[in-house]
C-alpha cells in the first residue's frame, strides 16, 4: 500500500478508513498492557521511548494509548494491528504474536523509530491508520551465526538478536565450537576455554590464500554471558539452539584435552587450535572416555539453555558433518570398536557416535538436530535434520518422518558472494543476489502435503571464516537477510511469480531502518571503498548453483 512499506510483507493490510489517513503519537501517549503482554510493553517502552523521548507510561483511562492484548482466536504467532480514529491496538494469539505486531508498529513509525535517542526532540510522530492481519508461514525462521571461526563478543550477539527480532526471525542457531575455537565456558573442563578459545594466528582469506593475520584471536562466553544471551533472546521470543560439533570439527577441544583425540595415530599433545580453514583430519576418538567427556559438556549446556525458554529451545545441535575418517581407518582403537559393535565400517562408527548422543539427549528431555550427514545410519524418531548440502537431505528426512530445517548452501549460505564483480570482498561460492534469496523456496516440490508438514521452516547460515569483524558479517548478511525473512514469514507465490520489484520498492524504506540501526549492509550499487578487500584470495564458483 502507498506509504506503508513493510518487511516482511503482511498477509492483509488495509487503510482504515479506506482513504489514507494518519494520527499522532505524542508525549501523552500511554501503553495499556493487558494480561500476558507485560514483556512486550517493556520492550516497546524501552525502544520507542528511547527513539521518541516519550515516557509511554502505563495508562488505561485515555483514548491516546496503545493497547496490547492476547486474543486466543488468532494463530499463536499471528497478530492483528489496528490504528484508526478510536484505537491503536496490537492483539496476538500469544505474547509472541503481540511482539511481532509491535515490530510492525515500530516499522509504521518510520526509520527514526530505530534510533537510540531522539533526533528531532519534541515532534509528534505520524502513524498511518491501517488494519493489518498477519501470521507467519513457517514456525522455524532462523539464522545460524558461526562465532567459532571469528568470535563475536557478547554485545555483538545481543545486537544480532535485536536484528533478528526486527525481521521477525525466531531461531538463533549458535555455532559455538569448531576446529578454530571453543566459545562456551564448561566449568568441569576449564581448558576448553583456557586453551581452546584462542589461536595464535589466523588465515586471512580463503585457505589457499598466502596471507596470515599474525596476532592471537579468541574469546569465549562465560556461563553468565550465555544465561544473559538466552534470557535476552527469550524476551524477544527467539529460541537459542546451541551447537557443539561432534565427532568432527573438534580440533580445538582436542588441543585442550589431547586424550579426546586418536592418540594411537598421532601425537595429539602437539596439536593447537587450528589457524586455517577447511576440514581438519583431527577428529574425536570413539572411546568411552570421549563419550563421558561430552556427556559432561552437555550436562552443563542443558542448564545454560533451558528447554522452556522459547518454543524451539529444547533442541541441541550436535553438528555431525564433515567428519574425516582417515585417523579412524588407521587407529587400532577405532577398528577394535568397529569390530566390538559389529559395524561395517567407519561411516557406521560415526552413526553409532551420533546415535549415542541422540539417545542421551532424548533421555534428558531434549531433541537432537544435526547436519544432514546424521541421516547416514538412521536416527531416533525425535531427531531433526538441518538440510545443508542441498534439498535432498531434507527430502530424505521428511519422507522418513523426521522434522527438517531447510538451509541449502546453494541458496541461503550468506557467506557466498552477492555479485560477480571483482570488488566483492573475499568472494566465496556461488553468486547469490538479493533477488536470488528472495526467490528461494524452502519446501521441495517433491514432497507430498503430509511429508511437507515435517518442514519446520528454514534458516540462513553465516559462516565466518573470511569475516574478520562485525562489519564483514553485516556486509554478507544484509540486506539479504531481509529477503530471507520475507521468504520465511510471508505467504509468497511460487518463486518465479514473486514480485521482486515491489520488494525492492519496500527495501527503500528498509535501507533507512538498517542505516538507523547502524548495519553495514552491502549497498545495491556495490561495496563502498572500505568494504572491499583487494588482493585477498577467495574461492568463487561460477554459474548457477546446482539444485540438488
Amino acid at each position: 500500500m502507498t506509504d506503508v512499506q513493510l518487511i516482511p510483507a503482511p498477509r492483509e493490510l488495509d487503510w482504515s478508513p479506506p482513504a489514507p489517513g494518519y494520527q499522532s503519537l505524542d508525549a501523552e501517549t500511554t501503553i495499556e498492557a493487558r494480561p500476558g503482554t507485560g514483556s512486550v510493553a517493556r520492550w516497546l517502552r524501552s525502544t520507542l521511548g528511547a527513539a521518541t523521548g516519550f515516557p509511554l507510561a502505563d495508562g488505561r483511562d485515555t483514548d491516546n494509548r496503545i493497547v496490547l492484548a492476547i486474543d486466543p482466536e488468532l494463530a499463536p504467532e499471528g497478530y492483528r494491528l489496528v490504528v484508526d480514529g478510536a484505537a491503536r491496538t496490537i492483539e496476538g494469539g500469544s505474547a509472541a504474536g503481540v511482539f511481532w505486531g509491535a515490530q510492525t508498529f515500530r516499522q509504521l513509525l518510520g526509520p527514526d523509530a530505530y534510533r537510540r535517542a531522539p533526533v528531532r526532540p519534541g515532534r509528534n510522530w505520524e502513524l498511518p491508520m491501517v488494519t493489518i492481519e498477519d501470521a507467519p508461514r513457517f514456525r522455524w525462521r532462523g539464522l545460524m551465526l558461526d562465532v567459532s571461526r571469528h568470535f563475536v563478543p557478547k554485545d555483538g550477539v545481543l545486537r544480532h538478536l535485536d536484528l533478528l527480532a526486527a525481521h521477525k526471525l525466531n531461531v538463533f542457531h549458535f555455532h559455538l565450537t569448531d576446529d578454530q575455537g571453543w566459545r562456551v565456558q564448561i566449568k568441569r573442563y576449564p581448558k576448553l576455554t583456557e586453551v581452546g578459545s584462542w589461536r595464535a594466528r589466523t588465515k586471512f582469506g580463503h585457505r589457499a590464500s598466502p596471507l596470515w593475520e599474525e596476532k592471537p584471536h579468541g574469546g569465549f562466553y562465560t556461563q553468565d554471558d550465555i544465561r544473559e544471551i538466552v534470557a535476552y533472546a527469550a524476551e524477544r521470543h527467539i529460541s537459542v539452539v546451541p551447537e557443539i560439533d561432534i565427532p568432527g570439527h573438534s580440533q580445538a577441544a582436542i588441543a585442550a584435552y589431547p586424550e579426546l583425540g586418536n592418540t594411537d595415530v598421532i601425537d595429539t599433545t602437539s596439536l593447537t587450535v587450528w589457524d586455517n580453514w577447511g576440514v581438519s583430519k583431527n577428529v574425536l576418538a570413539p572411546t568411552d572416555n570421549t563419550l563421558r567427556f561430552y556427556e559432561g559438556v552437555f550436562e552443563e549446556l542443558l542448564e545454560l539453555f533451558p528447554a522452556d525458554a522459547a518454543p524451539f529451545s529444547g533442541f541441541v545441535h550436535i553438528g555431525g558433518d564433515e567428519c574425516a575418517k582417515d585417523q579412524w581407518k588407521q587407529s587400532p582403537t577405532a577398528q577394535a570398536r568397529i569390530e566390538e559393535l559389529g559395524l561395517a565400517d567407519e561411516d557406521e562408527l560415526q552413526s553409532w557416535f551420533i546415535r549415542h548422543f541422540d539417545n542421551w539427549l532424548s533421555a534428558h528431555g531434549r531433541r537432537l538436530i544435526g547436519w544432514d550427514e546424521i541421516l547416514e545410519g538412521g536416527l531416533a524418531d525425535g531427531a531433526a535434520v538441518s538440510s545443508w548440502r542441498g534439498y535432498q537431505g531434507g527430502i530424505t528426512a521428511a519422507r522418513a518422518g523426521h522434522d527438517v530445517v531447510m538451509c541449502p548452501e546453494q541458496q541461503v549460505y550468506l557467506d557466498h558472494r552477492q555479485h560477480a564483480g571483482e570488488d566483492e570482498p573475499v568472494p566465496i561460492g556461488y553468486v547469490r543476489t538479493l533477488e536470488d534469496v528472495y526467490r528461494f523456496e524452502p519446501v521441495p516440490p517433491q514432497l507430498t502435503a503430509a511429508e511437507a508438514r515435517h518442514v519446520l521452516g528454514t534458516q540462513a547460515n553465516v559462516w565466518t571464516e573470511v569475516m574478520e569483524d562485525h562489519a564483514r558479517v553485516d556486509y554478507q548478511t544484509y540486506p539479504r537477510l531481509a529477503a530471507f525473512a520475507e521468504v520465511a514469514w510471508s505467504a509468497l507465490p511460487a518463486p518465479a511469480e514473486r514480485d521482486f520489484a515491489d520488494f525492492e520498492r519496500r527495501m527503500t524504506a528498509h535501507y533507512a531502518r538498517l542505516d538507523a540501526l547502524g548495519v553495514a549492509y552491502r549497498p545495491s550499487a556495490g561495496p563502498l571503498p572500505w568494504q572491499k578487500r583487494p588482493g585477498v584470495l577467495g574461492r568463487p564458483l561460477e554459474g548457477a548453483p546446482p539444485n540438488v
